[in-house]
């Protein structure tokens, strides 16, 4: 039982930090992508500091600064810098869930050793003292069980948000690769850059 109380512990420690670390406002600031595609529209120069500003802002603003970083250069390019940091922003807005995950398959295997250790040592005792009162044998079989219902309960709302945050994620992901992809096209239809793809 005191493993299932430390998963329990720790599970509820996830869930919480990462509904504070995925809170839509921090990860998808509302209007930062059209604020950067007006500024952009209005041809105002794209000094480094700015884009380290953005960089900075969120993982929405990371992604945009990619974009920008190589806004002179090929699609190609583009596209394969944007994937690049896509993947280190999943990667960073997952963090602690596969602990969560492990936590919800690791639940109901340790209720059930935990349920087996408790049969074993109720069968020795009858195998010691024979079966003695019918009672109390059914509460020793009672408390032993108690040890995978405990499991189950640990681990199902586990499974729960472990599904629940890879989904927000993934909705998070297509959001920014739109915004990502809003911000190409203000950049295409700029004259210069115009030139440089007709070049």
């Amino acid at each position: 039982m005191i493993p299932l109380l430390l998963l329990t512990v720790a599970a509820v420690a996830i869930v919480v930090e990462r509904f504070w670390s995925l809170r839509r406002e921090r990860i998808l600031p509302p209007g930062l992508g059209d604020e950067v595609r007006e500024w952009v529209a209005r041809g105002k120069t794209l000094e480094s500091a700015h884009i380290e500003s953005l960089r900075a802002n969120s993982p929405l603003g990371a992604l945009l600064a990619a974009l920008l970083d190589v806004r002179h250069r090929g699609r190609e390019i583009v596209r394969e810098r944007v994937e690049d940091v896509g993947r280190h922003l999943v990667h960073r807005m997952e963090r602690y869930l596969n602990s969560l995950g492990t936590i919800a398959a690791a639940g109901p295997l340790l209720g059930l050793f935990g349920t087996v250790v408790g049969m074993i040592q109720m069968f020795l005792g009858i195998l010691d003292h024979g079966i003695g009162d019918a009672n109390q044998l059914a509460g020793g079989i009672g408390k032993a069980l108690v040890c995978t219902a405990t499991g189950m309960i640990v681990a199902i709302p586990a499974l729960a948000f472990h599904r629940y945050f890879r989904g927000r994620i993934a909705s998070y992901i297509v959001e920014m690769e739109h915004e990502a992809m809003r911000l190409q096209d203000v950049l295409d239809e700029l004259p210069e850059h115009s030139g440089k793809q007709q070049d």
